[in-house]
């Protein structure tokens, strides 16, 4: 697609989309770009990179516990951790962890950022899912 160099960067598309007729696949760039590195970075385990094996956000150390307010506390925690050593474009500003959907096991996460470079404030809603993988709908009783 020719994208030019510009001073916020460009990357991959999160999920990554790939265009058959250009062979090649979907590139983001400038604010968009932040946007999607943050939700690799939440998605990603430390380990799961080859060449850089601390990169990520282990939110899975959360799974099988109980949501209270350490919960909410360490997930905030392992984020700003993260997002400090992994994003330097941005400020973090607010991390809010939301748990109305705990009961359909979904920590919703609330980052509100500024951009560096513009002070351009945005945010993002990822939601962290406990039960993720699991199709359990109804339990047999």
């Amino acid at each position: 697609m020719g994208y030019k160099k510009t001073f916020l960067g460009v990357g991959w598309k999160f999920p990554p989309k790939f265009d058959r007729q250009s062979k090649s696949v979907t590139l983001v760039s400038e604010e968009q770009d932040v946007r999607e590195s943050l939700f690799i970075l939440l998605s990603t385990r430390p380990g799961e990179r080859t060449m850089q094996p601390n990169y990520g956000c282990d939110l899975s150390v959360l799974n099988f516990e109980s949501i209270n307010e350490g919960l909410v506390n360490r997930a905030k925690e392992i984020i700003h951790n993260a997002v400090l050593h992994f994003e330097p474009r941005i400020f973090l500003d607010t991390i809010n962890v939301s748990t109305a959907k705990m009961y359909d096991g979904v920590l919703e996460i609330f980052l509100e950022y500024r951009i560096r470079k513009t002070n351009k404030r945005n945010n993002i809603v990822y939601p962290y899912y406990l039960l993720e993988g699991t199709d359990v709908t109804d339990m047999p009783g």
